[in-house]
């Protein structure tokens, strides 16, 4: 599913500097996905709504309710997301992509089942104060931010870049100019805003993907037979999604850092800002894990095997393996090199930044903190994705299930200390899962002429 690497790369052996430019502009909004734009187009519509919304109070409940929308969609989705994606990957090895596309109509109807009535339960019974507009908006952008998760599995695999690109810059513009037009219906207005963008951005993805996939049905459920379902890559899509979100729950909900915002919702002013912020420092890292780790080393991955299959001689599956440890050694150091160099940047340019958002500089601490994570996530991601292409499925679950684990522990341990330590929670969870993460990694590719010739 790195096809998209490839067709990038191709700008970057033009070897020109708007080639460069184009190529990681391209990745970067490719990989960081619809969730890092989000939090781009929820800041502008508070930034141009405060003070033109009445009361101001609705900037923050809308802001803080699409947050929660984002959340939870992410979580409920991780559990298909990773395994449908296995399923793709699959069918494409296998030259039977007839069934990629019924299936993902498939997965598409059952989590919108799934959504839908979760989040209609949850309207109904916790939002009783709120209007029926803003509960009816809630459930259908509850079930938009989901599909929108699943489409996203084929943003990689289809070569369409300059499409997808168009397509996010619609989808997003939609979503800010559609709010700040319908903001005089406070905060239903900029909810609706908010949810005719995201429409407008699935429509358009759906539309490359039916474009690109040949079928033969509409519907299908082949994906969750006992022949091609993982149970244990749901468990990872589960605990990676959990785990990310977990740290931000317990200061939303702790009594301390919390505060009521609408219905059951909280938000952790002292905590959501500088977190927020410090994922747009995730772009230029994403971007580096997109052309390079995950396209040099799916190159060098495929020759490794393809040898293996075919016969090749020893000495030249050596070396493929040899070109891979050296691929996720230099993607690794890239990547802390790049989100290191941004991470910098905002550091810099951070007081500036608050002063122009209203915010106190007090925050900044906790901003530096929470930007070396970030960092440190990009790393982790990348190590995960080695371990999807090694099929190494209980290092998966071993390593999410441990980094959720410990984010909650150190989080909670934080929060008991005190504001100095507000932060370091995620911090170390990240850090320790990326050390045993790379010590394991570095362990199988040791081990990988043996493992695959001996053990499969």
């Amino acid at each position: 599913m790195a096809g998209i690497g490839f067709e990038l790369r191709k700008l970057l052996r033009k070897d020109t500097l708007l080639g460069l430019i184009r190529a990681y502009a391209y990745a970067g909004v490719i990989s960081s996905g619809p969730w890092v734009l989000s939090i781009i187009g929820i800041l502008i519509i508070g930034i141009f709504s405060l003070g033109m919304v009445v009361p101001d109070l609705a900037v923050t409940q809308f802001q803080v309710t699409v947050t929660y929308l984002i959340a939870g969609s992410l979580v409920l989705t991780g559990i298909v997301q990773l395994a449908f994606t296995r399923f793709c990957a699959d069918r494409s090895f296998e030259q039977r992509e007839d069934l990629i596309l019924p299936n993902f109509g498939g997965v598409t109807v059952l989590v919108t089942l799934i959504a839908g009535c979760l989040s209609l339960l949850i309207a109904l019974f916790l939002f009783p104060a709120q209007s029926i507009l803003f509960r009816v908006l809630l459930v259908a952008s509850f079930v938009v931010l989901s599909n929108i998760w699943i489409a996203t599995v084929f943003l990689s695999g289809m070569k369409q870049y300059k499409a997808i690109l168009w397509l996010y810059a619609l989808g997003y513009t939609v979503t800010v100019l559609a709010a700040l037009l319908l903001r005089f219906m406070d905060l239903e207005g900029l909810l609706l805003g908010f949810l005719l963008g995201q429409v407008t951005l699935l429509g358009g993805m759906l539309v490359l993907i039916i474009r690109g996939y040949p079928a033969l049905t509409i519907v299908s459920f082949d994906m969750f037979s006992g022949k091609y379902l993982y149970p244990s890559l749901m468990l990872v899509g589960f605990f990676y999604n959990a785990g990310v979100w977990a740290d931000k729950a317990m200061f939303w909900f702790y009594s301390g850092t919390g505060s009521d915002v609408i219905g059951p919702l909280r938000a952790s002013l002292i905590y959501d800002i500088p977190v927020f912020l410090s994922y747009l420092s995730l772009i230029p890292g994403m971007a580096v894990f997109l052309v390079r780790v995950e396209t040099d080393f799916v190159e060098h991955y495929s020759n490794f095997y393809d040898a293996v299959r075919e016969g090749g001689s020893l000495a030249y599956i050596e070396e493929q393996r040899n070109q891979m440890v050296f691929v996720i050694r230099q993607g690794i150091f890239q990547i802390l090199k790049i989100q290191a160099i941004s991470a910098l940047l905002l550091m810099v340019t951070g007081e500036q930044i608050f002063a122009a958002l209203g915010i106190s500089d007090l925050y900044l601490p906790l901003l530096k903190v929470q930007l070396i994570a970030t960092a440190l996530q990009v790393v982790f991601l990348a190590i995960i994705n080695v371990f999807c292409y090694l099929d190494q499925r209980r290092m998966l679950v071993l390593l999410t299930g441990l980094f959720m684990v410990l984010n909650i522990l150190f989080t909670g341990i934080s929060l008991y200390l005190g504001p100095q330590f507000f932060g370091f929670g995620f911090l170390l969870a990240l850090a320790v899962c990326v050390l045993l993460g790379l010590w394991l990694v570095n362990r199988k590719m040791g081990e990988l002429e043996y493992i695959t010739f001996m053990l499969h």
